[in-house]
């Protein structure tokens, strides 16, 4: 039933398909390493350029105002701690895991707030959870951040309770503190224990390029054509199969167009005598008798 693979039509089809669908594959292979490598070059890029930073930090006030080249490189602010005010920011996933980052606020020299996020601690947010603060003059180093907004991850618009906020910026804190703040803060990337420290966030522009992205949509495409040839040749090969089996039946694939036959002419019942409808046979003309035409 199936002797039709040996056609000639057949072995196009089927030499098509195999070459077509190892080249698919290779191919889709060939864009999905391309794709792994600029995810790790990325990292590698990511991973020197936060060590490079780490190694060099920079007064604050020579990175501000905050741009897109300065978010993220490492600052270095010397300041004593306000101990009266601290606060928590809950709502704050590390992990996998909830959680709530404990700030606090350095006074600088000019007399202004540098909000300084220590570390994050897991579940509810506790202000007897968190270490107390170093006493004296100290020095914070760590990757400056640009102040969060109302989109910004894990922030918090509604109400919460006193010594709690859910954005960290200037226009939050700046209501809370009798003195002026920063628009920008620092995460430190060594708290003490038990907190762990909060990553820094990425400035806009530092991600995966375009192609990284560009080889990813090839990878697809390139199987999904591959699963789409499959998918036309058994397509093919079960119409072809079905017309085999049937023509092995006696069963024409192709049958002629069928004739419907008219309705059957309806049965007349046959006139009788006894009915009347019978014609009566029609009355001959008046002759004369003598052989003439009456006048």
């Amino acid at each position: 039933m199936y002797r039709f693979l040996l056609t000639p039509h057949w072995w196009a089809i089927n030499a098509f398909v195999l070459l077509s669908i190892p080249v698919c594959l290779v191919m889709g292979s060939w864009q999905l390493a391309r794709f792994e490598d600029r995810v790790e070059s990325h990292q590698v890029r990511q991973e020197r350029s936060a060590d490079e930073a780490a190694s060099r930090t920079e007064p604050l006030a020579d990175l501000l105002p905050l741009t897109g080249d300065t978010v993220g490189r490492y600052a270095r602010v010397t300041g004593r701690y306000d101990t009266e005010h601290r606060f928590l920011v809950p709502g704050r996933r590390l992990d996998g895991r909830d959680g709530f980052h404990a700030l606090a606020l350095l006074r600088t020299d000019d007399g202004r707030a540098l909000p300084v996020v220590r570390g994050w601690l897991p579940g509810e947010a506790d202000p007897g959870r968190v270490p107390p603060l170093p006493e004296g003059e100290v020095t914070v180093v760590g990757p400056v951040q640009a102040p969060e907004s109302e989109s910004s991850p894990g922030a918090h618009t509604g109400a919460l309770p006193a010594g709690q906020v859910g954005i960290i910026s200037a226009a939050t804190l700046v209501n809370l503190v009798p003195y002026d703040v920063y628009d920008a803060w620092i995460t430190v990337q060594r708290p003490q224990e038990p907190m762990k420290a909060v990553p820094a966030v990425a400035p806009e522009g530092t991600g995966l390029d375009l192609k990284a992205f560009q080889n990813l949509g090839y990878t697809a495409q390139w199987f999904v054509f591959a699963g789409f040839v499959l998918f036309m040749w058994y397509r093919l090969f079960r119409r072809e199969a079905e017309a085999a089996r049937d023509r092995a039946l006696g069963i024409d694939p192709e049958p002629g167009p069928l004739t419907t036959p008219g309705p059957a002419p309806e049965d007349v019942p046959e006139p009788t005598a006894a009915s009347g409808t019978l014609d009566a046979p029609a009355p001959e003309s008046p002759r004369n008798t003598a052989g003439g035409t009456a006048r």
